[in-house]
């Protein structure tokens, strides 16, 4: 091989190993920023086989069980239960909830996987109407009836 062939693979080499280097890096960086969507039964039975860890950040989507909100006296802490096809998980929030935040309602919350079935959310929001629910969500509560929080009950 000649030297000018040579130099000309180092570049080329040496420019793929930059560009592999980069990819890496910004991939590990966006490692801590990455939410992955679960519903309250992939919280507690795994998702794929694999259950979420303690400390994990995540969303999750589902139904705020009726009669289950708790508002701390003192603070704004808040506490409810979210419900999708199957087991039930504990939501604690410090924070003012939205608007459109009531029981039966569905939601999604940011945060962070505290214990076992409990998650401490840093951001909460309801859906706008009735109709609209995160793909995710709609997927795995086909078969759900939505229950208006006039109405009290799953049926």
């Amino acid at each position: 091989m000649n030297p000018r062939r040579q130099r000309r693979l180092a570049a080329v080499g040496g420019a793929g190993l930059l560009i592999v280097g980069a990819v890496a890096l910004m991939l590990f960086a966006l490692t801590d920023n990455i939410d992955l969507f679960y519903t309250p039964s992939e919280i507690v039975e795994g998702k794929d086989g694999v259950k979420p860890t303690v400390g994990q950040r995540l969303r999750i989507g589902g139904m705020v069980v009726p009669g289950s909100v708790s508002r701390d006296s003192e603070s704004l802490e808040v506490t409810f239960k979210l419900i999708d096809t199957g087991p039930q998980v504990t939501v604690t929030y410090a924070g003012i909830l939205p608007d459109l935040f009531r029981e039966g309602q569905g939601i999604v919350a940011t945060g962070v996987l505290a214990e076992a079935g409990v998650i401490q959310a840093e951001e909460v929001l309801a859906k706008h109407d009735e109709e609209y629910m995160p793909p995710e969500l709609a997927e795995q509560m086909k078969g759900i009836k939505h229950v208006k929080p006039s109405e009290g009950s799953y049926e």
